[in-house]
């Protein structure tokens, strides 16, 4: 496996590469990224993984200096991948000069679930994904369904700018107690850890209510959310959205049996964890 760290040695790695498949990370990689990697592999040839922290997404009081950096570790377990290139810039390779242009995704998508918490996120998500495609050109992308609405805003960026990268959207890789795997998991307590699931057994509790019939929407988010308060957790939504465009279903979505999915974000401890299930 290659390293490179700057654009132009990356695309010498990559010159006349027809089939390229790419998976962007932040480094610390857990299972859930090397089963990205394996993904990558059976839908392109070569697999390009990056690993960048991405300062633009970070809000001002988030935790981008904490941010665990663990590159020498990553690249032992990418090599075992079969990856052919790790593309691992620096600050000063990804923006030589401040990043003043960017892209901005749609309000009804960008400042919904995610977007209302984290005001700007997805401006530096979208921002730095664009840079790494015009940089690795890739045929495919893979990205998690850990993170729903990073997957749906970049594949609709992808299509309304006519990119020539399909995105493909892997299946949440999860820990044997259902817990979603995440760099961020690093930061639970033991006792944090036992009670982590519970977020994802939450979430199937409100699945199955709708898959049951009931239909009273805000009803179903209110009760998931003060079951977790009473747990300690301090939940920041649970919200059952339409899967097409991640807006509130309405009564005619309920009983017509659009595809849905509720998605979640709550705070245990210090430590703040998303998760989502289709319904």
């Amino acid at each position: 496996m290659k390293i490179v760290s700057s654009i132009e040695e990356l695309r010498d790695q990559l010159r006349g590469q027809l089939r390229t498949a790419f998976v962007p990370t932040m480094g610390n990689l857990h299972e859930g990224h090397l089963s990205l990697m394996r993904l990558a592999k059976r839908h392109g040839d070569p697999v390009v993984a990056s690993i960048f922290v991405n300062r633009l997404q970070f809000g001002p009081n988030e935790d981008f200096d904490k941010y665990p950096r663990t590159l020498q570790d990553d690249a032992e377990k990418l090599e075992k991948e079969g990856v052919y290139v790790l593309f691992a810039p620096t600050e000063k390779d990804m923006y030589p000069e401040p990043q003043e242009y960017r892209v901005l995704p749609p309000d009804g998508l960008g400042n919904t679930l995610e977007g209302e918490f984290r005001p700007g996120f997805f401006t530096g998500v979208t921002t730095v994904v664009m840079k790494l495609f015009s940089c690795v050109q890739p045929r495919v992308a893979v990205f998690g369904k850990k993170d729903y609405q990073q997957l749906m805003i970049v594949r609709n960026m992808a299509r309304q700018f006519a990119l020539p990268t399909e995105i493909i959207g892997a299946e949440t890789y999860r820990a044997e107690d259902g817990l979603a795997l995440s760099s961020r998991n690093g930061y639970l307590s033991a006792t944090e850890r036992t009670e982590a699931p519970v977020l994802f057994q939450t979430l199937n509790k409100v699945a199955e209510e709708v898959r049951a019939g009931r239909k009273e929407v805000a009803q179903l988010e209110q009760q998931a959310m003060t079951s977790l308060a009473q747990r300690h957790w301090q939940p920041d939504y649970v919200s059952i959205r339409r899967r097409i465009d991640l807006q509130p279903p309405s009564a005619a979505d309920m009983e017509q049996g659009e595809p849905l999915v509720v998605l979640a974000a709550a705070k245990l401890g210090n430590t703040r964890l998303i998760d989502n299930l289709e319904i």
